[in-house]
């Protein structure tokens, strides 16, 4: 599709091209006209020609003779080489043949063209079509290193605004001044607020920093650069620092407009302990350190940067007067996931029994990205199936397949690993049952998954929860341990299916001890701490080799703990245990409801409570 506004911006440059181009397909396409009605013949051919009287007019030329023929030649000028033959005039003459010279001026100038220009302008086509090409695959122009690589788009380009923004409702909160500062800066200026220099957009990947920044721009309807940090590292010294000033340069030259620059730790990563003084990193950082001091606010440059890595950036950058503000999109809450799911779903046909509310309880931790792959392959998964509309169950499935992957029907399991299984999924499911500080069962099911399980019990909160209680983080690693525990119960024997189990229930007990202070032996002291909190948010250990040893047998402490809790549930209900087990073999999945209605049946059959361990009997 043709670009009227790149056109627009190089009229002149492009009807200089245009005419050459023109005038180059005029020059050929007449050279071939003439070719095509002339038509060469010899010299002995000429003089028979003339012997036989069937030549009416001769024009001589300085190197040939251009023949009309009397008969018709279907419009064709016959033409020849003119040699050094005295007698012609005087062949002529006796055959009373008219004949006459004709003028060279143009010659010289059809040589120059023919010999020079022509092959000078075609070289230079095929040389901007191929450096054109290199230019793109490079990333910028062979010759222009320096120049700055933003993608540019212009007003409403962007095609986002704040309502293609769910979830966010703060971060928008805090942009939305922006965007009215750039509006109406009158009336800020008037009491004497000035234009926040910078935001800085921080979260964890998949929370929609981007697509927020590109909300702004399309609210302001501003021009917006948009630009990777990793774009101003280059492999030669000096370049990044230049492609910063000409950046800056050109975003003055667009104010009032908004510069985004994605994964600015790329380039803005402490300096601190870095030996080399000349590093081409360092000299980026300076420079945009320097551009950011240097511009003028009023004329409305709005620098907004993402990172899901704060703590790695300098200090200098995260100062007030370069990044004013430090706008946090975190993971959404329940409304906010049910709102993502609304936008997503937009253009989406979807049955009138859809509950996304559901979907948004099933989803606590995801992310905006994760929400909307869960649409997408909710949709896909209802093509499979033939249907014109997307239903509750392909939603549903469609959590399941991003949370354990999807089923995996070419794995068979033995009949003992089927019941070994099954076993371990309903000791998960009992115990949460159970225990009183512990998130309803939703579903059981022993179809194995491509991610690696070959069976799970998922668990849904009734209520959205920030804070855990030391009960409910002991409650959670007595479920975690109870797959195992039901073998043991059960088998007397153990495997490896609770590998998974035992890792994060060995480190929700070490964060008790180390970083929430659930520790007797150590009190309130802090002994980890969060690095990467927005990554992987790994814990780094903040003390001693002696320290770690006690550490360990802490954790210990309560993974036994909870372990003897475990097995002492499901010794005193094993009933109820081989009961459900039993089930779950014939129907291989079981719903929250149905497990939690045999639970009940159990208790009334017998007459009596079920039994349940209080935190204070172990």
């Amino acid at each position: 599709m043709f670009n009227n506004k790149k056109f627009n911006g190089n009229k002149f440059k492009y009807a200089i091209y245009y005419s050459l181009i023109i005038a180059i397909v005029i020059f050929v396409l007449n050279d071939y006209i003439n070719g095509m009605k002339s038509e060469r013949i010899e010299y002995s051919d000429f003089v028979n020609y003339i012997n036989q009287n069937k030549i009416s007019e001769v024009q001589i030329t300085k190197d040939k003779l251009l023949i009309t023929p009397k008969e018709d030649s279907g419009g064709k000028i016959l033409y020849t080489e003119r040699v050094n033959d005295p007698d012609l005039i005087k062949k002529l003459d006796n055959a009373k043949i008219k004949y006459g010279g004709m003028p060279e001026e143009n010659s010289a100038v059809k040589n120059i063209l023919t010999g020079w220009v022509i092959p000078f302008l075609i070289l230079a086509f095929l040389g901007r079509l191929l450096f054109g090409k290199l230019d793109k695959k490079m990333g910028s122009g062979v010759m222009s290193f320096g120049k700055n690589t933003a993608k540019i788009y212009a007003e409403n380009e962007t095609g986002v605004n704040f309502n293609d923004v769910a979830g966010q409702e703060e971060a928008k909160e805090s942009l939305i001044e922006i965007v009215d500062f750039l509006h109406n800066s009158q009336k800020y200026v008037a009491i004497g607020a000035r234009l926040p220099k910078g935001a800085l957009l921080v979260g964890p990947p998949g929370t929609g920093k981007t697509l927020l920044a590109k909300a702004v721009a399309g609210e302001a309807k501003v021009p917006f650069f948009s630009i990777s940090g990793s774009a101003f590292v280059e492999m030669f010294v000096g370049m990044g620092a230049a492609r910063v000033r000409d950046l800056f340069k050109q975003a003055q030259e667009k104010a009032p407009c908004i510069v985004f620059i994605d994964e600015i730790d790329a380039i803005g990563k402490s300096r601190d302990g870095n030996m080399s003084g000349n590093d081409e990193r360092e000299q980026t950082l300076n420079q945009l350190l320097a551009e950011m001091d240097g511009f003028d606010s009023s004329k409305g440059v709005v620098i907004l940067a993402a990172t899901n890595r704060p703590e790695v950036l300098d200090k200098a950058l995260l100062r007030p007067g370069r990044f004013d503000r430090r706008v946090i999109v975190d993971r959404p809450d329940l409304k906010g996931r049910e709102d993502i799911l609304k936008v997503h779903i937009k253009g989406v046909k979807i049955s009138h029994n859809v509950d996304l509310n559901s979907i948004a309880k099933a989803t606590p931790g995801a992310v905006g990205a994760d929400l909307a792959n869960i649409i997408n392959e909710a949709a896909l998964t209802a093509v499979k199936n033939r249907r014109n509309e997307v239903e509750q169950n392909d939603l549903e499935e469609a959590v399941e397949v991003i949370i354990a992957g999807k089923e995996k029907k070419d794995r068979i399991l033995s009949e003992k690993e089927k019941m070994e299984v099954s076993f371990h999924e309903v000791g998960h499911a009992l115990i949460a049952a159970l225990l009183k500080h512990t998130d309803p069962v939703h579903k059981i099911t022993i179809v194995p998954r491509t991610m690696g399980a070959l069976g799970y019990t998922m668990q849904l909160p009734e209520h959205e929860k920030y804070l855990n209680t030391k009960e409910e983080m002991l409650d959670q690693i007595c479920v975690m341990l109870g797959g195992r525990s039901a073998e043991e119960v059960k088998f007397s024997s153990i495997s490896t299916g609770a590998a998974n189990d035992i890792e994060r229930a060995t480190q929700t007990a070490r964060s008790m001890v180390t970083m929430y202070g659930m520790s007797d032996k150590f009190d309130m002291m802090g002994l980890e701490s969060i690095q990467n909190r927005y990554l992987d948010g790994r814990p780094v250990r903040n003390c001693s080799a002696e320290t770690s040893t006690i550490i360990d047998n802490e954790t210990l402490k309560i993974i036994k703990k909870a372990h003897e809790k475990a097995k002492g549930v499901l010794l005193d209900n094993i009933d109820l245990l081989n009961k459900i087990a039993n089930t779950l073999i014939e129907k291989e999945t079981l719903m929250g409801d149905e497990f939690m209605a045999m639970v009940h049946e159990y208790q009334k059959e017998n007459g009596k409570e079920i039994t349940v361990i209080e935190d204070s009997d172990v």
